[in-house]
């Protein structure tokens, strides 16, 4: 599991993605969430918007696994 480390109270789950290197762009980031090829803490996840905190882990099919963490 691969370490992210974000430096504010939290981060939405596209800039997530971006971060991560999964994706390059929004559309990007839509269209693998709208495929159901994201799981936040163990389950499946299709809101860009959603909040990430430290501590929460994605999981994206052909990426990898992820934790958040604070600086």
């Amino acid at each position: 599991m691969k370490l992210i480390t974000i430096h504010s109270e939290y981060i939405k789950l596209d800039t997530f993605l971006k971060l991560a290197d999964c994706v390059s762009t929004g559309g990007m980031a839509k269209a693998l969430l709208q495929e159901g090829m994201v799981k936040v803490n163990g389950e499946s996840e299709e809101r860009r918007g959603r909040k990430l905190y430290p501590g929460d882990q994605v999981e994206v099919e052909d990426c990898g696994s992820f934790q958040v963490a604070a600086q």
